[in-house]
């Protein structure tokens, strides 16, 4: 169906006359009658038997043309194309026919066909922009179609029927049970609907079961179907009331499209009542309840109107207990052709179907971002698959999921309107990486990988015998959302280690950081690890002294923050902080000396916020030499191989101050150095809060 029977369902219907093809001579006039009085379906063929009676040239060429009319306004594009190329070539004078012919080509996906189309028009009529913005928009139509959004869009086959289904809305907040509009058989009215040759039109219902399976549909009882047109229902979110549209035929009279309402009474609706504010000379249709059920969006032609049909918006006024006079959204959202099917999501976002704007053909559905009270803007084309070649319209969101369904005439339809789903997945992003020694390239299993996010979420996982870690989708769980930035730590437990490394690992001082905010594409994240061993005696950079003091030089606070971030990454470790010294003065004075050392680099550290019990403070003096773990070379370029010894011995041998002071200076510096180790990796601080509980990636989940 077009969009005048779309949402009208009979609504330019007025039967006012039966026609007896048989019993009439000018069947030119018929048709005529019966096109003005929207009888579509039964225009065509009087259309036809009046072509054979025609004589004139000009005649039969309006004849063809109004017969193409016909086609277009019951949505039959492909007879529709035909009829305007044959009125082309007829020469008919008016030059919609060419913007018609394009406009069906369009509806078919033609879209090179009907660029030409367009341009065609514009030579024709090139005062009318509708040529140029049929152009782009076929233009944009192959682009969207080339580059689909992530939307996924399928047939509701076991709701729709051969005859026209459409326009639904939830029964309710559980979004388990659907009205929708239907002409198939069953329905209430009996006859078939003059404009389209299809039955008269009822409300109908279907519901989930705990399969998530659709039940066969059926209409809802009376009083809200009648003999008469009833369609495209909206409930509110309590499912105490429903609005609906309906085209009443009284004493051979019908009425224009008007809204109606009923309350809840028990498990059935009560008696429907129009709406105050429909007049019996507009078309008042497509009504959607705002979820708090004091907004009503519908179109209409009522006064005020700036196209064909506009959306409008009523507010229910509680003191007096009546919908207000309708208030058009002006526009930001109305144009020149139609806009209909409103919808008012949850969040504000106003969604509508219209033709006035750049589209993919027919009608497409658009959204307009809420900006304050009652005002919308920032127009945008939902795009393919949403929208395609075809009349979409009729979208409905499930509260606040990027799911729903959706009417459209598309390819796959099995009647001319047939109802479809449609969901957004969610993007897919995956983290993978690999835990290695930073010393001996080794690979370690058994590493906590933490994912913290700035959504509040927190999940781990262990690196398995190769080393490798990975985050991903899990079931209905998803450990790496949208918009989402994260911070990835490594937790080295006490009982992992290697063969090179049989007293384990830091945690590493790195906080990757990964972030999805601004991705509209999956994406798989890699970050490696590489830990340091624990080795006997942990070098970090140089604390410094002046010569015989053991007061911090402020260079020697920078190389402890070094020291405190170790800490910091490793919470459970006490460690031995030694400090040493060069063979310079006496025994005992250097021994005092390296533990006072010792002391200041923990009274620092403590200051830092380190609990003093994690760290044991031990002056070693001139004892202990350094034990070279790398060969080094001095400033005037001799190597000392790796292994050497540092000792006063070897010192005054190979190195002596007389010699060359600087490489003297040099190698005493490298014994005079606070290095530390670690003692274990019990600590439990006893004023820490308790962890939340973290969600665990098992291995075999993965």
């Amino acid at each position: 169906m077009n969009i005048f029977t779309k949402l009208s369902i009979g609504l330019a219907v007025t039967v006012l006359f039966s026609v007896n093809a048989n019993a009439q001579k000018n069947f030119s006039d018929e048709a005529k009658k019966a096109f003005e009085s929207g009888e579509y379906f039964n225009s065509i063929e009087l259309y036809k038997k009046a072509y054979t009676k025609a004589k004139k040239k000009d005649e039969k060429a309006l004849i063809i043309f109004q017969t193409a009319e016909c086609y277009r306004k019951i949505g039959d594009n492909k007879q529709a194309e035909a009829w305007y190329t044959k009125a082309i070539k007829a020469n008919y004078s008016d030059p919609k026919a060419q913007l018609y012919l394009a406009n069906s080509k369009k509806a078919q996906e033609k879209y090179n066909e009907a660029v030409i189309e367009y341009k065609n028009y514009t030579k024709v009529n090139p005062s009318d922009p509708k040529g140029e913005q049929g152009a782009k928009s076929c233009e944009l139509a192959q682009k969207w179609k080339d580059n689909p959004t992530r939307y996924k869009v399928e047939n509701m086959v076991l709701i729709n029927s051969k005859d026209p289904d459409f326009a639904c809305c939830y029964a309710d907040k559980k979004y388990n049970k659907l009205y929708f509009t239907s002409m198939r058989p069953g329905t209430t009215g009996s006859g078939e609907d003059p404009t389209i040759g299809e039955n008269y039109s009822d409300i109908f219902e279907t519901a989930m079961d705990k399969n998530l399976k659709w039940s066969t549909p059926t209409p809802i009882a009376e009083p809200v179907n009648t003999k008469d047109n009833e369609g495209n229902p909206t409930v509110t979110r309590k499912g105490d009331m429903i609005f609906f549209s309906r085209c009443m035929d009284e004493n051979k009279k019908v009425t224009l499209n008007q809204i109606w309402s009923a309350q809840k009474q028990g498990n059935s609706w009560g008696k429907p009542e129009k709406l105050s504010f429909c007049l019996d000379s507009f078309k008042y249709a497509a009504p959607c309840i705002s979820s708090d059920g004091t907004t009503l969006f519908f179109c209409s032609n009522m006064p005020g109107t700036i196209g064909g049909n506009d959306i409008f918006m009523s507010k229910y006024e509680k003191k007096d207990k009546k919908w207000s006079t309708p208030v058009n959204l002006g526009t930001n959202i109305n144009t020149p052709g139609e806009e209909v099917w409103p919808f008012i999501h949850e969040d504000g976002t106003l969604y509508y179907s219209s033709d006035g704007q750049l589209g993919m053909g027919g009608l497409d559905i658009f959204k307009a971002e809420k900006k304050g009270e009652d005002k919308w803007a920032n127009v945008t084309n939902m795009k393919y698959p949403i929208n395609s070649a075809a009349d979409d319209f009729g979208i409905i969101f499930e509260g606040k999921k990027e799911r729903g369904y959706l009417s459209s005439n598309r390819e796959g339809t099995k009647g001319s309107d047939d109802i479809w789903s449609f969901v957004l997945p969610p993007l897919l992003y995956t983290l993978d990486g690999v835990v290695k020694d930073c010393k001996f390239g080794e690979v370690i299993a058994g590493v906590t990988i933490k994912l913290v996010g700035s959504d509040g979420t927190s999940v781990e996982t262990k690196t398995d015998a190769a080393g490798h870690y990975h985050f991903a989708e899990n079931g209905n769980d998803r450990f790496i959302n949208s918009n989402t930035s994260y911070t990835i730590s490594t937790d080295v437990g006490k009982d992992v280690k290697t063969t090179e490394a049989p007293d384990g690992f830091f945690n590493s001082s790195e906080k990757a950081k990964e972030t999805t905010v601004g991705e509209d594409v999956g994406k798989a994240f890699t970050h490696n690890f590489c830990l340091k061993p624990i080795e006997r005696e942990v070098r970090f950079p140089d604390v410094l002294y002046d010569l015989g003091s053991y007061e911090l030089l402020p260079e020697s606070k920078d190389s402890l923050d070094f020291l405190f971030q170790t800490l910091t990454d490793n919470p459970t470790f006490i460690i031995e902080l030694s400090s040493h010294t060069d063979y310079r003065d006496t025994d005992p004075k250097n021994q005092i000396l390296s533990e006072n050392r010792a002391k200041s680099c923990i009274d620092y550290l403590v200051s830092k916020g380190i609990p003093a019990e994690r760290m044991k403070p031990k002056g070693y003096g001139e004892s202990r030499p350094l034990v070279l773990d790398t060969a080094k070379v001095l400033p005037s370029g001799m190597v000392i191989p790796k292994g050497t010894t540092l000792t006063e011995k070897w010192i005054d041998k190979n190195v002596p101050m007389s010699k060359n002071k600087e490489d003297y200076e040099f190698i005493m510096r490298k014994n005079r150095r606070t290095v530390f180790s670690v003692l274990s990796k019990d600590y439990v601080n006893p004023n820490a809060p308790k962890d939340v509980p973290k969600k665990k990636v098992e291995e075999d989940d993965e």
